[in-house]
């Protein structure tokens, strides 16, 4: 199977352009090898895993011929960016416990629920017999009529929230459908509750609306955790945010006397109202460890020869979950991320040395390595908002984030539903591949907000983040789609998402083709993307517009 695949890629490389650059599928398998190594630690930030991720990004863009494109210190650049970070991390036994006037119950982390560690400021976690109420999706949205609060004051109280959006069990109402929203975001949920003054919010956990298992859930959400430094960090961060597993949380409503199944039913329409967990109460104690640490952005940029105040940039994130919890013996647990995202990076690091080989375009290409990408797309969204180069002359960012290793397919797709010019010319030039455009398959598992392009988008820069396909050369759409499932139910953030010595990677080769000509297209032209008139940030990117002229 790997010599047909590999004969696909030389077959389909031929029918280009002569001087089209070569990419290396045994390459990219080894900086997949290399970053997703026991060696590296899983990449968390501020770890040595991180010191060694680092260097290895700057040695790799030093020998593919690229020039720092960091902070400018002294007149120079350097190959990183500072990301200074708030570090929070549990230390110490964890105690929570519920009350119903009858009995007490010991949630266990982990297992029952993942809480956070506190992220507002708080040393010291520690409250008793904190009354529950249910506040249905926890959606605030004016602009369609919508609100679940109705006026319940939250100050002291745990929010207990529904994922997703309220049209996702039905597919049709007041949220676009299927296709996730911002208001279906966990992070939104986090962010609604803060600023109502909650004590808390508590996720309910259900598989087919978070579009992952628990597993995933408490991998993300037991470990060290990061947000960027913030002015005022309770402003945005209650001081508990947590996940719970959906048959616990269906305990606390019996124990309540409510139907958890008729309420959910009831907060998929205007007329929900909060509901008191009457008589159940939540107690909680544990010491925080926070601090400020500085992560690193890695940036390698191609100074264009006509305009190199013009930029395009490729990005992909390089962290992953660092070492988790240890396990039943007490052995410690390394994420790997092979997958998530070895591969993303390898694919920048490919893409940088056939940029590094060719003449230099008009434009200026950067390529951006992001950290903490697994915390919330932090790394991103501190370039985001102090860019080393001006958005407003950022003609398109293309992100690259968890792609296949496996063989050729006939088709890609982008994370979420967006309209946007960028794509037209991904899917004009996909041609030219033999790669046909298929739309996100699962828009309701919110993927356009789930990477780091969209730090960009939501400033109005023209944004998308790529995705391989599942219509493969050999098996077809069955055996595309099986392998992305298997993925996602097996070893998205999970320590089984390691290289594997039978990936072929032939896949990523050929779509990089495709990558190269679209970047280097934008780069070598005068053209300025933009958003559908009806995209929500097109309003952004007009604002700039003074700005290209």
């Amino acid at each position: 199977m790997l010599i047909v695949a590999l004969l696909a890629v030389t077959t389909a490389a031929t029918a280009h352009a002569a001087g089209a650059p070569e990419f290396d599928p045994q390459r990219l398998s080894q900086d997949v090898k290399v970053v997703s190594s026991d060696e590296f630690e899983g990449r968390g930030p501020h770890t040595p895993g991180e010191d060694k991720t680092i260097a290895y990004l700057i040695e790799q863009f030093k020998a593919a011929g690229l020039q720092p494109g960091g902070d400018l210190v002294k007149g120079a650049r350097r190959w990183t960016q500072d990301v200074p970070l708030g570090r929070f991390e549990i230390k110490g036994p964890l105690t929570l416990v519920v009350n119903d006037g009858k009995e007490r119950l010991n949630l266990r982390q982990g297992d029952d629920i993942a809480v956070r560690a506190a992220m507002n400021g708080a040393r010291l976690v520690d409250f008793k017999n904190a009354p529950l109420v249910f506040v249905g999706y926890g959606v605030s949205a004016p602009e369609r009529h919508w609100d679940d609060f109705k006026g319940m004051d939250l100050k002291g109280k745990l929010a207990v929230v529904l994922i997703n959006d309220p049209d996702f069990e039905t597919g049709v109402g007041d949220f676009g459908g299927k296709a996730m929203t911002y208001y279906g975001r966990w992070t939104y949920k986090y962010e609604e509750m803060a600023k109502r003054g909650a004590l808390g919010t508590i996720i309910i956990h259900e598989t087919a609306p978070a579009a992952y298992g628990w597993a995933t859930v408490k991998n993300s959400n037991t470990n060290v955790m990061y947000d960027i430094v913030r002015k005022q960090p309770r402003a945005a961060h209650a001081p508990v945010e947590a996940w719970i597993q959906r048959d616990v949380a269906l305990d606390l409503f019996r124990r309540a006397g409510l139907d958890f199944e008729a309420l959910k039913t009831l907060a998929q329409t205007r007329e929900f109202k909060p509901v008191p967990l009457k008589g159940v109460t939540l107690s909680a104690h544990y010491a925080v460890d926070a601090r400020v640490i500085t992560s690193k952005n890695v940036v390698a940029r191609v100074v264009g020869g006509a305009r190199p105040d013009e930029t395009v940039i490729y990005s992909a994130h390089w962290d992953h979950l660092g070492v988790g919890l240890p396990d039943a013996k007490g052995d410690k647990i390394i994420y790997n991320g092979a997958v998530d995202n070895g591969t993303g990076i390898a694919a920048l690091l490919e893409l940088a040395r056939a940029y590094g080989k060719a003449p230099a375009p008009r434009r200026s290409v950067l390529f951006l390595a992001v950290t903490a990408e697994e915390k919330g797309l932090l790394g991103s969204e501190y370039y985001a908002n102090a860019p080393l180069y001006p958005l407003a002359t950022t003609a398109g960012v293309i992100n690259m984030d968890a792609l296949s290793p496996e063989g050729v397919a006939h088709n890609f797709t982008i994370s979420g539903t967006a309209k946007l010019d960028l794509l037209d010319r991904l899917v004009a030039n996909g041609k030219q591949w033999d790669l046909a455009y298929s739309p996100d398959p699962t828009p309701e598992a919110g993927r356009f907000f789930r990477s780091d392009h969209f730090s960009f988008a939501k400033r109005g820069v023209p944004a998308i983040s790529f995705g391989s396909g599942d219509d493969w050369l050999d098996g077809g759409v069955a055996a595309g789609s099986a392998a992305k499932k298997a993925y996602v139910s097996n070893n998205y953030h999970q320590p089984s998402d390691q290289w594997s010595a039978q990936w072929s990677f032939a896949g990523m080769a050929h779509d990089l083709g495709m990558l190269y000509a679209v970047g280097r297209d934008l780069a070598d032209s005068s053209d300025w993307p933009n958003w559908s008139a009806d995209a929500e940030f097109r309003a952004a990117r007009d604002a700039s517009a003074k700005e290209r002229q």
